[in-house]
């Protein structure tokens, strides 16, 4: 599939007087990307009319090279895109199996090629036991499995992701995250997670989109979204570290002890952290860790909204 999976151009939904998209313009490149942005940013808008379910008020959008306002670009949507929703949208009394076969045969499948794949995903994301069991005796995590199987059944190459760690305990949280990095990495395909948990889009995603009222805040790398613009490292050191921090003040180096073994140190000019090394030795210690120092996702996102909200 050609990149950019998504293309947005001055994209508005208007509900009343409310205006949930603002003349949205961004590209979303091939790859796992996170959507971030507070409740009412218009996420959830943005999903829904890049699957056709609503009208926009004004502009455009192409998903996988398609138009969601166009009914023959819809078929041809639902064929490339795989769509997991934030709310329970499963059929009472159909099986596992049964609710993922169909869900392929709406996509175009023959029954036999929907079945073959119903079983396929299932036992991808962990149900293969429960297959059979009716939905009304699922657990909240199964169900959240399932739904991400449903949107898997006819391989698509583009996942659109709403909230998929919903309502999970620790356990079912961490099995869904791994699943999701395994589609994004591993088995490369593109998706969109939406996401209020940034934790969850830092461990799975490489880029990042944040909207707010309906606009792009920022948008980019999360490597490059998460570096510092001073360049601090972490070091652990074993043995003599007080001795450690006096040879740091000799050299000129500004520190923080954070704990009994461990500094965080600002690095002068051009300097990658090789004279550490020397500055150890000569008090008699040695470095056990370095690592850069990084802020975290959740960090930068508050920073963003904070400047958003300070600039009207």
């Amino acid at each position: 599939m050609a990149s950019p999976v998504i293309q947005l151009t001055q994209l508005e939904k208007c509900y009343g007087p409310v205006r949930a998209l603002d003349k949205l313009t961004m590209d979303i490149e091939a790859g796992p990307v996170g959507l971030l942005g507070p409740n009412g940013a218009g996420k959830t808008t943005l999903i829904k009319l890049l699957l056709g379910l609503l009208e926009p008020t004004g502009g455009g959008a192409r998903i996988a090279g398609f138009d969601p306002t166009r009914r023959a670009d819809r078929l041809a949507i639902r064929r490339a895109v795989g769509y997991m929703p934030e709310n329970d949208c499963l059929v009472p009394g159909m099986t596992a199996v049964e609710l993922v076969t169909t869900m392929g045969r709406l996509t175009g499948m023959s029954y036999r090629d929907g079945i073959t794949r119903a079983h396929e995903v299932l036992d991808y994301v962990g149900l293969d036991e429960a297959r059979y069991r009716v939905l009304t005796e699922y657990s909240t995590g199964m169900k959240q499995r399932l739904k991400l199987a449903q949107a898997l059944v006819h391989d698509p190459k583009l996942l659109l992701l709403d909230e998929p760690t919903n309502g999970l305990d620790p356990k079912g949280r961490r099995h869904m995250l791994e699943l999701v990095y395994d589609l994004g990495h591993d088995q490369g395909k593109s998706l969109l997670l939406c996401s209020h948990l940034l934790p969850d889009v830092e461990r799975t995603c490489e880029n990042v989109v944040v909207i707010h009222r309906g606009r792009t805040l920022s948008a980019g790398s999360i490597a490059e979204m998460t570096r510092s613009d001073e360049t601090w490292l972490r070091v652990e050191v074993a043995d003599r570290a007080e001795g450690f921090a006096g040879g740091l003040a000799e050299a000129g180096y500004t520190y923080v002890k954070e704990d009994a073994s461990g500094f965080r140190v600002q690095l002068n000019g051009a300097d990658d952290g090789d004279a550490l090394f020397a500055v150890a030795a000569r008090a008699g210690a040695s470095v056990t860790s370095l690592a850069p120092v990084t802020s975290s996702l959740e960090e930068v996102f508050l920073d963003a909204l904070d400047e958003a909200e300070a600039a009207g």
